[in-house]
């Protein structure tokens, strides 16, 4: 790849560590899509056991670049989020993609694909992290950061990304009871 086009590509992802996430980290600030994507591709690297049939490297692709979209429009919450969001950034970041040399522009649209189609256990197990690190992230930070349909959200959230594995249900049944206990610590505070 030419280092200018490079250099190109890496000023776009950089947006996404200024790109502010609706989810507060446990000191009190907002995540960035940035830090989003680096854990739930974390994530996926501890579960490569768990999967042993699973390309572990390409979910980990997936994860790296499912928000990159949001470099161009910001993130919005998945709660307010609406079909014509998801068009706008999809058509912005397609255009985007076509641009890149060959062959990332295609291995990308493939990925980007994959992951809509949700078919394959790579998708699955991308799409079952998205949603259950932003459950991690909000039973981590401050329950004052939570807006008051997120009480049952957090409770109900992410079980239908996660039915089709034995293991991140097991997770979720874990997420969910840090969820309860954050609640319920709250009422006694």
């Amino acid at each position: 790849m030419n280092p200018r086009k490079f250099l190109e590509i890496m000023k776009v992802a950089e947006r996404l560590k200024d790109a502010t996430r609706h989810c507060y980290t446990s000191n009190g600030r907002h995540e960035s899509v940035a830090e989003h994507s680096w854990r739930i591709s974390l994530m996926a690297f501890f579960l490569k056991d768990v999967f042993p049939e699973a390309d572990m490297n390409k979910v980990i692709q997936m994860c790296l670049i499912h928000d990159l979209g949001e470099a161009f429009t910001g993130d919005i919450p998945t709660f307010e989020k609406t079909s014509t969001d998801e068009k706008v950034e999809e058509n912005v970041l397609y255009a985007w993609v076509k641009t890149l040399p060959a062959p990332y522009n295609e291995e990308m649209l493939m990925l980007y694909k994959e992951m809509e189609e949700r078919k394959t256990v790579e998708a699955k197990i991308y799409k079952a992290m998205d949603s259950l690190e932003a459950l991690i992230q909000h039973n981590e930070s401050d329950i004052s950061t939570w807006i008051p349909l997120e009480y049952e959200l957090n409770k109900t959230y992410a079980f239908d990304k996660v039915e089709f594995s034995e293991y991140l249900t097991a997770l979720r049944k874990e997420i969910l009871k840090d969820t309860l206990d954050k609640i319920a610590s709250e009422k006694y505070d």
